[in-house]
């Protein structure tokens, strides 16, 4: 029999919290639209997800006011997911989670670390910096390649994510691609100006 979506005998706030985010993929879906992923075919790219799952878990999340479905473009009609404060809202309970993980298995290296964009610290365990003493806002968080990220992903969110980006900075998967493109072709052409400018031995 399949299980309930909700928790009928418990009032209490975590429980009706659970109801939101307490599905597998969810809290997933939540972290990359943190990390600026807001189409769908991203998220279905980045995630691996089932397509109908996906698309169960944006109604839910839109539906919660933890995303805001937006239309950018009108023919045909498509549309992005973008977090809302209520979404942003979360940042400290996955970090908490993330950390947790770490700590609990330690056969798994980060992915990703997490700073404070004024200063350049790693974050605490609830996305507090431990220098400025402050909590850092979503905004203000910076996130970097982690010891455990893989350099060379086979699909273009990820690797539009390993370079070092702000939280909710939108993921334009085909302007990163260009990008990363024009870099390499500057990176190919100096490296063979430099290696033109070498004297040959006589």
């Amino acid at each position: 029999m399949a299980l309930g979506k909700d928790y009928a005998a418990q009032e209490c706030s975590m429980a009706r919290a659970l109801e939101v985010v307490g599905e597998r993929w969810t809290l997933l879906l939540v972290r990359d639209a943190l990390y600026g992923v807001r189409r769908y075919n991203d998220f279905l790219v980045h995630l691996g997800i089932p397509r109908a799952v996906l698309a169960a878990r944006l109604q839910t999340l839109t539906s919660a006011g933890v995303l805001e479905k937006r239309r950018y473009q009108d023919s045909p009609p498509r549309y992005e997911y973008v977090i809302t404060p209520r979404g942003c809202a979360l940042w400290p309970t996955l970090r908490g989670l993330g950390v947790w993980g770490e700590e609990t298995f330690p056969d798994t290296r980060p992915l990703r670390t997490f700073h404070h964009v004024a200063c350049g610290t790693e974050l605490g365990v609830h996305g507090e910096c431990p220098e400025c003493r402050i909590f850092v806002p979503v905004e203000d968080v910076e996130m970097r390649p982690g010891p455990g990220l893989e350099q060379e992903p086979a699909n273009p969110v990820s690797r539009a994510l390993l370079r070092p980006r702000r939280f909710l900075q939108p993921v334009d998967v085909a302007a990163e691609e260009a990008a990363a493109a024009e870099a390499a072709a500057a990176e190919a052409a100096e490296g063979q100006a430099a290696e033109a400018a070498v004297p040959s031995t006589p």
